[in-house]
């Protein structure tokens, strides 16, 4: 019979929260973090929660925040301390269990089914990982407890911050049945305004539509959906599971149809992806890229490769190929680079052509960042390209800057 052995831990407001404890004449104010000021065309990476309270959330744009909340403070992402950080936290987690999935920078699943003996229950360890948080590196934590990873998540969103929710093993069903939609793992805008055709509102009504009529509106994925709706996730915690995707974006301040500028971004993209590719020691065989013009309309383009790569050449070559034909005739507002199925950095193809000669410059070149900073070497090219470093905000994705992770289903705003 399964037990309520798996914790969802998330961090509270992370990015805003980091800034906050490291700047003490921001407590207490509305905190907006994201790729620019208020008067830029970025997005909020994060709000602390007195920035919430004006209805300000991830992914809004930084000029909507600034209408919201006039006495905001904005401050520029720090990816680099942002990802020390989420070690830190993540090496406390390891205290407790090996078996811990990172999901993202800021929120991890952890099953202790093996540490009862020596650490004590499930709820024991859950408050412990939160008061060793909150002593060690001032932060605060909340986190679900249940016997699978989807109610476990949906758990420690319900009372953040610094929240506790327990849901006994059984009770998944009825748990969520009173739950909104939106608070369901998977389920974004989009599928929301499709359930409501059918009358949806809350997680119970989801649950209570035949299985039938759900394959048919959404093929393979009703039934998918229909078992998330009872609390129903067979999907074990899984410390070993490898990224599966790099991506770095960046959003123009003017919407523009400058061929120049636009490969230039191309290939600043490409070395931050390759650069995180490196980093990881992991290869990708899938490149695409993502082009959003001033319409909004976005297009995606993607190509498996002969042999994987970390290398920008490569990555940079098959981006600009993809996004030429689409670049023709509009003006571009974002552009996308992104790397997946993701394999060991060590592994080589069966025909590899690599130009060793290459690999030691792109080593010695990453040495040197590594030592004296990400600008200490750049390409001519891309000197005052005016493109955002890439930074790793969140090891599944990021609406404006750069991931290293698995594919994110869709979630509602940060909470």
């Amino acid at each position: 019979m399964n037990r309520a052995t798996i914790l969802h831990v998330d961090l509270d407001a992370f990015f805003a929260a980091v800034e906050q404890r490291d700047r003490p004449e921001l407590r207490g104010r509305p905190v907006v973090v994201g790729v620019g000021g208020r008067n830029d065309r970025g997005v909020v990476s994060a709000a602390s929660y007195e920035a919430r309270t004006y209805g300000i959330h991830s992914a809004m744009p930084l000029r909507t925040a600034a209408r919201l909340c006039e006495n905001a403070v904005f401050v520029p992402v720090d990816g680099r301390k942002y990802s020390a950080v989420s070690k830190q936290v993540m090496e406390i987690l390891r205290r407790y269990t090996p078996a811990v999935e990172q999901i993202s920078i800021d929120e991890a699943f952890l099953d202790v089914a093996g540490s009862e003996a020596l650490l004590g229950t499930p709820v024991e360890m859950a408050r412990s990982i939160r008061q060793t948080v909150q002593s060690e590196l001032q932060l605060t934590v909340s986190v679900g407890v249940a016997a699978t990873k989807l109610v476990a998540k949906v758990a420690s969103d319900l009372e953040k911050p610094d929240g506790l929710v327990v849901v006994a093993a059984g009770t998944e069903a009825a748990f969520l049945a009173p739950l909104p939609i939106s608070r369901l793992w998977g389920v974004g805008q989009k599928t929301a305004g499709i359930l409501a055709e059918y009358g949806v509102r809350t997680i119970g009504d989801l649950a209570a539509l035949p299985d039938d009529l759900l394959a048919r509106r959404f093929g393979r994925q009703g039934p998918v959906l229909a078992q998330r709706a009872r609390g129903i996730d067979a999907s074990p915690v899984s410390g070993a599971d490898p990224a599966r995707s790099v991506s770095h974006e960046h959003t123009f301040d003017v919407d523009t149809a400058d061929i120049e500028a636009l490969e230039r971004t191309l290939l600043a993209l490409s070395e931050g992806v390759a650069g995180r590719l490196r980093a990881g020691g992991v290869k990708a065989r899938t490149i695409s890229v993502k082009v959003r013009d001033s319409s909004f309309r976005t297009i995606s383009r993607q190509r498996t490769l002969l042999e994987p790569t970390d290398q920008t050449e490569v990555i940079f070559e098959a981006a600009l190929d993809l996004a030429r034909p689409q670049l023709k005739g509009i003006r571009v507002r974002l552009l996308g680079v992104a790397a997946t199925h993701l394999g060991d950095g060590e592994q080589m193809g069966l025909f590899s052509s690599e130009d060793e000669r290459r690999r030691k410059v792109t080593e010695a070149a990453d040495a040197i960042r590594a030592r004296y900073g990400s600008k200490a070497i750049r390409r001519a090219r891309l000197i005052e390209s005016g493109v955002a470093e890439p930074f790793e905000r969140d090891p599944m994705s990021a609406p404006e800057g750069g991931s290293i992770g698995r594919a994110r289903e869709e979630r509602p705003a940060d909470r």
